[in-house]
């Protein structure tokens, strides 16, 4: 546990992203559509050392949201996104009811480091049905298996389609995985991401509702 020095709301659900060679203009697209108040976000875009904190200052500046790279131990907060530092893996874990990042060493996955698969293995197993996954353009497998792993967990899953990738390497061998649940167009991954979260809000309320239900009958 992380002691902080003032009461914060935590997110309970988590969107995981992944790209690589096309990113910086994909996720700027996505980004500057998310809403305030959405649940936090956790990235990996391959690059080196040195880019990502001028990248994620950029997109602090275009975006609604709040964008910064990540530091180690920072929580993860709705309405804001955190960028994996280059040349370190980024892992999400929870301690009680909230999520934080973690920023590590290690060798290289899938020739990357920061891997998306290191990211998305640890969202299936720190966030499981609470997350969103989302693998976007890029050279490569890199994200493909984490994501799965993700979908295995009970999580929502989203590949950027071939037509709006500059390469559909990391979303192909996704979708051949069978990684993927809905292949979108770059422009409306927003949108999809926000259904998928009303769907998810819209099912909770359902089964709380059957639960509520059940225990009036048994009660009379």
């Amino acid at each position: 546990p992380i002691d902080l020095p003032l009461p914060f709301k935590t997110t309970r659900k988590v969107i995981a992203m992944g790209a690589s060679t096309g990113g910086t203009e994909a996720l700027r697209v996505v980004l500057e559509r998310m809403p305030l108040g959405c649940p936090g976000i956790v990235i990996v875009q391959h690059m080196p050392p040195g880019f990502t904190s001028a990248f994620a200052k950029r997109l602090d500046e275009l975006c609604k949201i709040e964008v910064k790279e990540a530091a180690d131990g920072d929580p993860v907060l709705p309405g804001s996104a955190l960028i994996a530092p280059g040349g370190f893996h980024l892992v999400l874990s929870r301690s009680g009811t909230c999520y934080y990042v973690h920023v590590k060493d290690g060798p290289m996955v899938c020739y990357q480091r920061p891997s998306v698969d290191v990211l998305f293995s640890s969202v299936a197993k720190a966030a499981g049905p609470n997350a969103i996954g989302v693998i976007m353009t890029g050279m490569g497998s890199d994200g493909a298996r984490g994501l799965l792993e993700m979908r295995r967990a009970g999580a929502r899953t989203i590949a950027q389609d071939e037509a709006t990738c500059v390469i559909f390497g990391m979303p192909k061998e996704a979708i051949r995985l069978g990684a993927v649940e809905a292949v979108v167009p770059l422009e409306e991954i927003p949108k999809r991401l926000m259904e998928m979260l009303r769907e998810e809000d819209e099912g909770t309320r359902e089964l709380l509702l059957r639960c509520e239900g059940t225990s009036d009958f048994a009660r009379g």
